[in-house]
């Protein structure tokens, strides 16, 4: 267990190299994570529009929305890198850290299914998505240990998204991304189960504080 997700790319030399870039500007780590909202906006509403567009526009609007969940994957590694490696962090950072992700998520999840006609599941997979975040943070508090597991965390989450896009981009669109957001659903029901279980047995063995 650690207390920052593990992702293989925060090591990489395009992470540590724009880690390091970032670091010399006057750009903090609570701006980086402000601009994941904007990012995730920016995916919900071309998925919005994008899953009933036609030809070309559909194609484009889908791959944008894979892009903008991409690169707000990638303002949640560099917020993180720039605070910890970078040494901008902030007495506030924490905060800034956790709320954009769960107003990213509902961005996202959401735009997908008004733009599919499924509303309410859309906002269950929003609302799932936030009840991952939300145990992982009540076994913190009452362990002090964090759990990242899966099998849909955010960075699984955001990788159905992507998919589902790219492909619905030159397929018929709405059977794919319905699939899609049936898999977040799903999985991160599970999630929320198997996070659940595993606090409540660290707790058991007297893993509370």
């Amino acid at each position: 267990m650690t207390d920052r997700r593990p992702i293989a790319s925060r090591n990489t030399g395009w992470a540590q190299g724009l880690t390091r870039a970032l670091a010399r500007t006057a750009i903090t780590p609570n701006q980086i994570s402000i601009a994941s909202m904007v990012f995730a906006a920016l995916a919900g509403l071309a998925l919005y529009i994008g899953s009933t567009a036609e030809g070309a526009m559909r194609a484009a609007l889908l791959l944008a929305a894979a892009l903008c969940c991409q690169l707000r994957l990638i303002c949640n590694l560099l917020d993180g890198l720039v605070a910890v490696e970078g040494g901008k962090g902030t007495p506030d950072g924490a905060f800034w850290n956790e709320a954009p992700d769960r107003v990213s998520d509902i961005l996202i999840l959401v735009g997908l299914g008004h733009g599919i006609g499924q509303p309410e599941l859309g906002w269950a997979a929003a609302t799932l998505a936030v009840g991952t975040a939300y145990i992982r943070e009540l076994g913190r508090a009452t362990t002090t240990e964090n759990d990242f597991c899966g099998p849909m965390a955010k960075p699984q989450r955001m990788a159905t998204v992507t998919l589902a896009a790219v492909i619905a981009a030159f397929w018929t669109a709405a059977p794919v991304l319905l699939v899609g957001l049936w898999i977040i659903c799903i999985g991160a029901g599970a999630t929320i189960l198997r996070r659940s279980a595993r606090m409540i047995a660290r707790l058991r063995q007297g893993g509370n504080p």
